[in-house]
């Protein structure tokens, strides 16, 4: 088996998810998220975008079913000893299977959490799942209930965690020199992807961010590549990736000379941040440093060109995004606790002159305050 974590590692995560459904009276769980499956049994695939389920039962049993092709997979990358496989032929009715595999685990009249707020479980299947266990079980939305448990990380995963950071850091570094006129952003974009891959990295959640001119006001990748100018603003959004750990990354660079305006909106964005690491510790919630990052931007008078949310929590994730619970919004009550890996990005979109600013770095939580997992500072890049 290909597993990155120890035999008491995931025993003490499964300790942890059967202590929270003993609280909520589970008889099992079932999982749908894939970032569930790789926290408690080390399972590795991209199989998820088809229907999959782990089983946890109160005992601490766990079954996998899944499809022919994630057999060797899930054997090889999981601890999981109990696979069961369901065939792909027409009419093939998967969320049928999984009812008489629950009855075979005597589960019938259970009380059950569903993992159904997952890319993991589409609405298609999703209906398919409650249409065959309505009067079989009792479901309840969990949801969230292993996200917050993998929200606090551990030694060993903080260790990835630091490695996903170098990793960022070393893609920053392949990018600075390349960023200036006549530059192409495939250039930047081959050598950011390859410094990850080169030092033992993974894909990312979702694809790097990168756009010059007018696209560096977006903060979403699309596809197109152009040359930068000589004047120019090129934002980057990007992560380092070590089993599957994530540290993510964002600045807005610029070529030749800065405008009064980028200089305006970077230590506006400077600010931001630093009122955010302020109340990024215990005591706080994540509500209040999205307000901190909000009372900044009015202080700027840039409300109306920032985004109405300013980070989110850091894991282990799968495509199609990195992005993880919980996130950092108005009225968020989820308190803030040591160990915690969160990337806090000030974007600032300016369409009225089409100026783009954007900073963002990856932190981990401790009890005195957030630790920054870059070893870059925070200069406005300027190449």
């Amino acid at each position: 088996m290909a597993l990155h974590f120890d035999a008491q590692e995931f025993e003490d995560r499964k300790n942890r998810l059967l202590a929270e459904m003993k609280t909520a009276k589970y008889d099992a769980m079932l999982l749908f998220a894939q970032e569930s499956m790789y926290w408690l049994t080390g399972y590795d695939t991209f199989g998820f975008c088809f229907f999959q389920c782990m089983i946890v039962e109160k005992t601490g049993e766990v079954t996998l079913l899944t499809r022919s092709a994630d057999l060797r997979q899930a054997r090889h990358t999981s601890n999981v000893e109990t696979i069961v496989v369901w065939e792909d032929r027409a009419q093939a009715n998967p969320a049928r299977e999984l009812r008489d595999l629950l009855s075979d685990r005597d589960l019938l009249g259970a009380r059950i959490g569903v993992e159904y707020d997952t890319p993991g479980l589409t609405a298609f299947n999703g209906r398919r799942i409650d249409d065959a266990l309505s009067t079989f079980a009792t479901l309840d939305d969990a949801s969230t209930l292993v996200t917050r448990l993998r929200a606090i990380k551990s030694d060993a995963e903080i260790a990835y965690v630091r490695k996903a950071g170098a990793l960022a850091d070393d893609a920053l570094t392949a990018a600075i020199p390349l960023i200036k006129r006549d530059a192409d952003e495939s250039m930047i974009l081959a050598a950011m992807q390859g410094a990850v891959f080169e030092g033992g990295g993974d894909y990312a959640g979702n694809e790097f961010i990168i756009g010059s001119g007018e696209d560096a006001l977006l903060c979403r990748y699309k596809s197109g590549r152009r040359t930068l100018s000589e004047n120019d603003q090129l934002t980057l959004e990007w992560a380092g990736a070590y089993r599957r750990y994530h540290v993510a990354m964002m600045r807005t660079a610029v070529t030749g000379t800065p405008t009064p305006r980028h200089l305006e909106l970077y230590e506006a964005a400077c600010s931001a941040l630093a009122a955010c690491e302020a109340v990024m510790k215990p005591g706080h919630t994540f509500g209040d440093v999205f307000d901190a990052h909000a009372r900044a931007m009015a202080a700027a008078d840039l409300t109306r060109h920032r985004l109405n949310a300013c980070g989110y929590s850091l894991g282990a994730h799968f495509t199609p995004c990195w992005m993880d619970r919980p996130m950092f919004y108005a009225g968020n009550p989820v308190a803030i606790e040591p160990n915690m890996v969160l990337f806090a990005h000030m974007i600032i979109a300016d369409s009225d002159t089409g100026t783009a600013m954007t900073l963002g770095q990856s932190y981990l939580t401790t009890t005195e305050g957030p630790e920054c997992l870059s070893r870059h500072n925070l200069d406005l890049i300027v190449g």
